[in-house]
């Protein structure tokens, strides 16, 4: 789930795109038709059928990373490897990037993208080196690969590592490589400590430094996500220099109380206090969201985003969050 195989052809290609896409439309740099990504909700699938149209090129693969937020996030202590063991509820959602790559048939290895600013040399972005990776491992030969970022970043929401986690699948798809879940999940974990996450769309208790990871039965459908990014960035690295190890874990998923309202003094995020005292405007942003009626709200990750879990469509004005990052969803 969450992949497609189409062929390329001159002119538009109508595409149902993942649910709530943001994105309108979507240049496909690497075979060069326009894609079309439509605004419509799919209760099962993150893609659908895509309508073709006379003029074979070639295949392309094109797939939808997704981002996470987490429900609650202990920090319990600091690793002799410079990491930190940590426990976290990994939960996915519909907020995607798109991802896009074809065999290149006439250069080498090219790596495009549009949308949101992505920072960085290209060859350390995690896209690449999910290539690489792969590439080494499979003797792959050259590819043109163009992301279209929609997943901000320096928001705790795992944008780069799920791009990264969807480079190995599709690779592995278009390549036909043979890898099967557990080995993409131990060459994700070479690209980050959450990447192994996104290799399977299903909530997760992510433990030792977020790479190990055991399925959890979380029921949040019909409840509404309101996810707002303010104008700051956290990096990971200077979050874990604020948070200091509280040396215990979240309690046992499956006995959380059914009333997520409960939840909020039970699934603590370590790091929002030293967070929202270097950046207080993520502060304000929570209380607000308590405020509209959240029966959950938190920081996802090390920031700079936050979420609330609402029972019923959340109304607000359109200066509560103006000129912040904004993504609401059914679950």
């Amino acid at each position: 789930m969450g992949l497609t195989k189409i062929k390329v052809y001159s002119g538009i290609l109508p595409l149902i795109a993942p649910r709530n896409a943001p994105v309108r439309l979507f240049f496909c740099r690497a075979a060069l038709p326009a894609i079309l990504l439509f605004h419509i909700r799919t209760p099962v699938l993150d893609y659908m059928p895509v309508y073709l149209h006379p003029g074979i090129q070639h295949w392309i693969m094109i797939v939808f990373p997704h981002a996470k937020i987490n429900l609650g996030l202990k920090v319990v202590g600091r690793r002799s490897d410079g990491y930190h063991d940590i426990s976290s509820i990994l939960f996915p959602i519909g907020l995607a990037d798109a991802l896009e790559i074809v065999p290149a048939t006439d250069s080498g290895t090219i790596f495009t993208a549009s949308g949101l600013p992505v920072a960085g040399d290209i060859e350390d972005n995690l896209c690449m080196r999910a290539y690489r990776l792969m590439q080494k491992k499979y003797n792959l030969p050259p590819v043109r690969i163009h992301l279209h970022k929609v997943i901000p970043s320096g928001a705790g929401l795992g944008g780069g590592s799920s791009d990264a986690a969807f480079t190995l699948k599709l690779l592995n798809r278009l390549f036909e490589t043979g890898a099967g879940e557990s080995e993409l999940q131990g060459m994700a974990s070479q690209l980050g400590s959450d990447c192994p996450f996104f290799i399977c769309k299903e909530p997760a208790l992510a433990t030792g430094r977020g790479e190990v990871l055991a399925p959890v039965t979380l029921n949040l459908k019909n409840y509404f996500l309101l996810l707002v990014k303010p104008g700051v960035e956290v990096s990971t690295a200077d979050a874990y220099g604020m948070v200091t190890p509280s040396g215990s874990g979240l309690p046992d998923p499956f006995a959380l109380p059914n009333d997520i309202r409960e939840w909020q003094n039970l699934l603590i995020n370590d790091f929002e206090l030293p967070v929202i005292q270097a950046h207080p405007v993520i502060g304000e942003v929570k209380r607000k969201l308590t405020e509209m009626g959240a029966a959950f709200a938190s920081m996802s990750g090390s920031g700079s985003s936050v979420f609330g879990l609402f029972e019923h469509a959340p109304v607000y004005k359109p200066g509560d969050f103006e000129g912040m990052f904004i993504w609401s969803e059914r679950l």
